[in-house]
């Protein structure tokens, strides 16, 4: 534009002598094999004068000057360079001499040098003395010979003893030289000083030589520094001599009287092909100069210029401005179907002469390239957001209603997809498979389509089932048109018709090549139909959403065998006891993979009952099958009658073992840990004894409806405990309680930190406890469980029973013999009045055997315990931690059968400890017949009599 405005002066002041511009000139001298550019109707486009190089041979002044400067420097450098080096050179030489003067001097003057010379064996002492001052000195050589020439010392051994060769007599005469010889190393520069006796005689010669290499090696080092200075040089004084040419060429212009003609040609040039309309007017409002694009946009006529403004015919009001000689920006005026963008200036404010200059331009077109620009950006912004909003959910059919909440209005009124039957399970999709209909997203609340959940064919012909059989979107802008899309329903296709639906992109939704289904999307007549453009947006966005519902099928399908797998290693039903009323629930968790949360509910000896709540760091398949292995592990060592905390530190070792196994195998998803709390209940006393290895403590509901979460003492997760000791709690508990043991995913969660979730679980325990355990179940997953929670959940709720005490009968029983026949009295007493008279033959015979053993064998204080539950339980107890096993008796012993009636006689036997001793238990039915198979009791000692026999 400054360009522009330039030419405009120089147009005025020929204006005002006379003389008219030049237009499209040819160059005088034309450059050969100059190229040129075609530019659009307006024009040929012309390089810049400045940017072109001159005609050859033509050279302004600033370039000759700046061409002889830089040789005289480069000459003068260059000298100054040469002169460097070759004083370098004299002063490395000098210091070499005087280097090897010195280290001679200091040698041969060195108390004990003289002596050693006269000595029976010069060379053991001297050599030494001469190599380690040729290294510390860093010199070629230091040799010592006698005043006959016959070496002493020298670096090569070999070379002792031998004469030398060159000058040394001035130096045996006393006289000390230095000069450059020929050494057996190569040329040197050599210092010669003789060994003075204290009386004044010459007693040797040390001679000290330093390489010329040495000294070229100096320079050489010295050499990088000077040419860095002499490039240094030139860069300075050549960027010096480019500034003092710059402002020379800047003062002269740099231009010779060709260059003003050519550049003068191409302002006119520019002026006539710039895309921009220029006007110039006088300040009596007269026409002085109107380029192309000015006439073309006005419409002027050919003999324009010269004329006043308002004889021209133009619009009023850009012949209003025109001729007002005001200052205009941007103004947008209409000439004819043109809209105009108008810029005055007034040509007088920098000395010009009076007048205007107006520039127009044509924004027309430029407004529809704006709107294409706007759809192109909120395409864009769509695709955008289809990328962050669709597949935030590893869920299949929420993914597929996310893409239609991205294309619902922004892209269409109405969209509907319909996937693969497998691909809604999770499983790998078939081309035989039918299509059921997903999601139906529009703008009025009955589309009129196939409702969600029906199965749909499409029929031949249709777009759907051309965009199913070429793998590509099939468009179809004018469905009142169109009739093949008719054929899969005419009532379905007239109510669409009638619903205002005029246009329909059908795309298939494939991923890794494997068709999952199909997405519509529908326009009704209140927006332009669907063209080329939108059909390609259309895929990109399904071929988006694709992916996602692909990797939602994936997770679905390994969801589901994970859970499958958890379902499978989880109780299927409720053990027979009636210590406790229990009721639990397994969620497996929606966002996040199944994990390794269980429960299990174990009868023990006793009546007593174990409820075990447990979680397994990680998800998916592995911590499922991790999970079985703690369980089964929980089952097997419950079967030992172990307390709970001896039970957890069992459980850290194995889990320990699993995590060093994995380790081993340089597998990663190694177990790192898992959490467990194990409770043991006793009826009988209502007493509950609970351990804890990382996980929550319970939650205890009393019978009048408060919730407390009692102390338990806190224990590091299994796998982490490195041997610590497991604490455990004592609760008593009133019969009427609700025990609650639960994971940590009922009560945290991403959004939601433990206290929050542990106070709502403590309001909804609260206030009823009427309720039964499944009603808790239900109303804490419902009250409690985060919508769509990140972890599964295990809940666990159990309702405490006491034994009556009519049920249960103790002894204390005397450490003597003789107390057998009276406890065995009172066991059949106790039966009839249980009306178990059935059983009391061989009750009395086991419990007979078994305080006998106590007696025998055990410690006091010796007790007897009957329990009347599901089974009769009868338990004898005594001081001693010794365990009973049974042994096969041979056929001369008098004993030792004892055990083996009990365990053929009882349906279950067993040992457990306690703090003070152990307790062998027995189990047998209420009603009579033989507990396990083999006959009445002769015959069991018959049997076993003819094994012994055999």
């Amino acid at each position: 534009m400054a360009g522009l405005l330039d030419r405009c002066r120089i147009l005025m002041s020929n204006v005002r002598t006379g003389r008219r511009p030049l237009r499209h000139r040819a160059d005088p001298e034309p450059e050969r094999g100059r190229r040129t550019r075609t530019g659009d109707a307006h024009g040929p486009r012309h390089t810049p004068a400045w940017r072109r190089r001159p005609a050859p041979g033509v050279r302004s002044f600033a370039a000759q000057a700046f061409a002889v400067q830089m040789v005289m420097l480069l000459v003068l450098i260059i000298a100054a360079g040469a002169v460097l080096v070759l004083e370098t050179w004299n002063n490395s030489l000098a210091d070499a001499r005087h280097r090897t003067r010195s280290v001679a001097e200091s040698f041969a003057s060195a108390p004990g040098t003289a002596q050693a010379l006269d000595s029976r064996d010069p060379t053991a002492i001297l050599q030494p003395r001469a190599e380690e001052t040729r290294k510390r000195a860093g010199v070629a050589f230091v040799v010592v010979y006698r005043p006959d020439g016959i070496r002493l010392t020298h670096p090569d051994p070999a070379l002792i003893g031998k004469h030398v060769i060159g000058p040394y007599k001035q130096a045996v005469e006393g006289r000390p030289f230095t000069e450059v010889i020929n050494a057996t190393r190569g040329p040197a520069v050599d210092s010669i000083v003789p060994v003075f006796r204290p009386d004044g005689s010459v007693a040797g010669v040390v001679s000290v030589a330093i390489t010329l290499g040495t000294v070229n090696t100096t320079v050489q080092h010295q050499l990088p520094v000077l040419l860095g200075g002499v490039g240094g040089a030139l860069v300075l004084a050549t960027c010096g001599s480019a500034w003092a040419s710059r402002r020379l060429r800047r003062q002269t212009h740099g231009l010779g009287h060709v260059e003003l003609t050519r550049m003068y040609e191409h302002h006119d040039a520019v002026l006539h092909s710039v895309r921009e309309g220029v006007l110039v007017l006088s300040g009596q409002g007269r026409l002085l100069l109107a380029n192309d694009e000015a006439r073309r946009l006005l419409g002027l006529p050919a003999d324009a210029e010269g004329r006043r403004i308002a004889d021209l015919g133009l619009e009023p009001r850009v012949a209003e401005l025109l001729s007002s000689g005001r200052v205009a920006s941007d103004e947008v005026l209409l000439a004819g179907d043109r809209l105009l963008i108008v810029n005055t200036r007034l040509t007088d404010r920098a000395g010009g002469p009076a007048g205007s200059v107006t520039t127009l331009r044509d924004t027309t077109e430029l407004r529809a390239l704006s709107g294409r620009v706007e759809e192109a950006q909120e395409r864009l912004r769509l695709l955008y957001d289809a990328g962050v909003r669709v597949g935030t959910a590893l869920d299949v059919v929420r993914t597929a209603e996310e893409l239609a909440e991205v294309a619902v209005p922004r892209f269409a009124d109405l969209v509907t997809v319909e996937l693969l039957e497998p691909v809604l399970r999770g499983d790998e999709p078939t081309d035989t498979a039918d299509m059921r209909r997903t999601v139906i997203l529009g703008d009025s609340l009955d589309p009129p389509v196939f409702p969600v959940g029906g199965r749909i064919t499409w029929v031949p012909g249709t777009p759907m089932a051309a965009a199913l059989e070429t793998g590509h979107a099939v468009l179809e802008a004018d469905l009142g048109a169109a009739r093949d899309w008719r054929v899969q329903s005419p009532e379905t296709a007239a109510r669409i018709l009638d619903h205002g639906i005029r246009s329909l992109i059908a795309v298939p939704m494939r991923a890794r090549g494997v068709l999952l289904g199909l997405a519509d999307f529908w326009r009704t007549d209140r927006r332009s139909p669907f063209d080329d453009d939108d059909r390609s947006l259309a895929e990109e966005l399904v071929a988006r959403a694709a992916v996602s519902i692909d990797n939602a099928r994936r997770y679905t399908h390994a969801h589901g065998v994970a859970v499958t797998l958890q379902r499978s290693l989880l109780p299927r039903g409720r053990p027979e006891q009636n210590a406790l009323e229990v009721a639990h629930r397994y969620l497996p968790a929606q966002a996040g993979g199944v994990g390794g949360d269980w429960f299990d509910v174990i009868p023990l000896s006793g009546a007593r009952v174990a409820l075990v709540v447990g979680d397994v760091v990680g998800h998916g398949l592995h911590a499922a099958a991790t999970m079985g292995r703690l369980r089964t592990a929980v089952l097997n060592f419950s079967a030992l009658d172990l307390p709970p905390d001896e039970i957890l530190v069992h459980l850290d070792e194995l889990v320990t073992r699993i995590d060093q196994d994995r380790a081993a195998e340089a597998e990663a998803d190694t177990v790192t840990g898992a959490t467990c709390l194990y409770a043991i209940y006793d009826p009988a006393g209502g007493r509950c004894t609970v351990a804890t290895a990382g996980h929550p403590g319970p939650a205890l509901v009393r019978p009048d409806g408060t919730v407390i979460f009692p102390e338990v003492p806190a224990s590091p997760p299994l796998g982490l405990a490195a041997g610590l000791p497991v604490g455990t709690a004592e609760l008593d508990l009133a019969e009427g309680s609700l025990l609650v043991l639960y994971t940590d995913g009922l009560v945290e969660d991403r959004d939601r930190d433990i206290g929050t979730g542990l106070a709502l679980l403590r309001d909804t325990l609260a206030g009823r406890p009427d309720r039964s355990p499944e009603e808790t179940c239900r109303e804490v997953i419902d009250a409690v469980l985060p919508p769509r929670p990140s972890d599964d959940v295990a809940l666990l709720v159990a309702r405490t029973r006491l034994l009556d005490p009519a049920d249960v009968v103790e002894w204390d029983v005397p450490r003597d013999s003789a107390s057998v026949a009276p406890v065995r009295a009172a066991c059949a007493r106790q039966l009839d009045a249980w009306g178990l008279e059935e059983v009391g033959f061989d009750t009395e015979l086991m419990l007979s055997e078994l305080v006998t053993n106590a007696i025998r064998y055990g410690s006091e204080p010796i007790r007897v315990r009957m329990l009347r539950d599901r089974d009769l339980i009868c338990e004898v107890s005594d001081g001693s931690s010794t365990s009973p096993h049974p042994r096969r008796a041979a056929l001369t012993d008098e004993g030792g059968r004892g055990l083996f009636l009990v365990a053929q006689l009882a349906r279950r036997w067993g040992t457990r400890y306690t703090p003070h001793g152990k307790v062998i238990w027995t189990e047998q039915p209420l009603h009579g017949g033989s507990a396990r198979p083999g006959g009445d009791l002769g015959d069991l000692l018959l049997d076993q009599w003819d094994d012994e026999a055999l």
